[in-house]
């Protein structure tokens, strides 16, 4: 088999479908209820909509040098091809591992708490794990189907998740927020309060998974328009959700009383108690039966995001002759099969030992991958702005100042300092 001739099926996705393929990947929902209420409870309290803001920034510059080497580079690989451009192949195959490694834990992070979501909403007799293993192979076989497929099975759970939580946010806004109005959340005080570090720590973790416009490159309808458009759309939509609707929330329970309000949720052992509770004391009790639900279908979507980021990192892997060229086996959809199989096999490797074990899926699984894989992320983030720089000092393809080095070196030293902030905090993100 000629490797280099290998190609994923072209003009697949446009905008829209490379989108949804990002906010499915960043599980709105699964951020909202789960990370969130940490953040008030341990962070900054009523701040945290400005650190979204501000994550979104650091995100923002970044996603200039990336998008304008996107331009210039169409690879599935992504992350490990733009790091090799401009760093050396060694760094390249080095970030390539890293990039693996950061997709196949946060989605074996997933699925240990997408299995304790179905286990107690089906039936708590029926072990975590055996809802995760039936869900790897739906989710094979959804791999397997093509990215139209899997495009059309993101959609209706994105929308869904996002529609409910917009509709509260936009009636709380227009009720005037909450028992004391609208909480200061905006301002510099209010940003700085508190531990801000935390809050911004799990507000880039929010971020994640946005960098899959430019793995889909190759099958994206122009994608020197396409990819560009997507990425800045994803960024854009996701930071200002995440913000407005972390600003409501707190606003509903009150700027003075939300940090014991979420401290209470987690002392119950149910964080999505702080996200719920108001939900569905504005659209009724019927709510607390259907949030658990799309908690689920959210975390599904991101976990099947992850699986086809995941194989096509594999699959260009193959076709630059770095691992075993078999993952480049396409099936008549021009999906990368094989590639699939192997990593599911890899989220078996990864989540059974935990089942095994006996271990908590939520307190060790979820939270230690969640940590591992943030941290693996945001150093690619670094390495490839930096990559950004010298690539285009090196090629001269693009001469713009801003959008070659000076937007760039802002978004590394933005990364940088969350790296630190990451590092500084890991404990709280691992839980111990």
């Amino acid at each position: 088999m000629d490797t280099k001739t290998v190609a994923l099926k072209p003009n697949a996705l446009g905008v829209l479908g490379i989108l949804f393929f990002v906010l499915s990947a960043q599980a709105p929902l699964t951020g909202i209820a789960g990370a969130m209420p940490i953040a008030i409870a341990l962070g900054n309290g009523p701040g945290v909509p400005a650190a979204y803001a501000v994550a979104g920034l650091v995100i923002l510059l970044f996603s200039v040098g990336f998008v304008a080497m996107g331009r210039h580079v169409v690879n599935a690989g992504a992350f490990y091809t733009y790091v090799g451009k401009g760093l050396g192949p060694t760094l390249g195959r080095i970030s390539a591992g890293v990039a693996l490694f950061a997709y196949c834990t946060i989605q074996a992070a997933m699925y240990g708490l997408y299995g304790a979501t179905l286990s107690s909403l089906i039936s708590p007799d029926v072990p975590w794990w055996i809802f995760a293993l039936v869900t790897m192979a739906i989710v094979q076989v959804l791999g397997a189907a093509g990215i139209e497929i899997g495009a059309r099975v993101l959609a209706v759970f994105v929308l869904a998740e996002f529609s409910i939580l917009l509709v509260f946010g936009v009636i709380t806004f227009f009720a005037g927020g909450g028992p004391e109005g609208f909480a200061d959340s905006f301002s510099p005080s209010a940003l700085l309060q508190g531990a801000p570090g935390v809050a911004l720590m799990f507000a880039v973790a929010s971020m994640f998974g946005f960098e899959a416009t430019a793995i889909y490159g190759e099958e994206a309808r122009e994608p020197r328009k396409t990819v560009p458009r997507a990425t800045y759309l994803a960024v854009v939509v996701v930071t200002v959700f995440f913000a407005f609707t972390s600003w409501m929330l707190v606003s509903a329970h009150g700027g003075s009383t939300a940090v014991d309000a979420a401290g209470a949720a987690l002392a119950s052992g149910d964080s999505t108690l702080f996200v719920f509770g108001p939900i569905a004391d504005l659209f009724g009790g019927w709510v607390n039966s259907v949030l658990p639900i799309l908690l689920a279908t959210s975390l599904f979507a991101g976990i099947l995001a992850f699986h086809n980021s995941a194989n096509r990192y594999l699959f260009s892997l193959g076709r630059d002759r770095l691992v075993h060229q078999r993952v480049c086996s396409l099936n008549q959809r021009q999906a990368p099969w094989f590639a699939g199989c192997v990593q599911s096999v890899i989220a078996v490797v990864l989540v059974m030992p935990f089942a095994l074990a006996g271990q908590d899926p939520v307190l060790t699984l979820f939270s230690w991958f969640s940590g591992v894989a943030v941290l693996a992320m945001m150093v690619l983030y670094f390495l490839t702005s930096i990559s950004v720089v010298a690539f285009f000092r090196r090629t001269r393809l693009d001469t713009r100042p801003w959008h070659t080095v000076i937007a760039p070196v802002l978004g590394a030293l933005g990364v940088a300092g969350a790296i630190v902030l990451i590092l500084a905090n890991f404990t709280t993100l691992t839980g111990g």
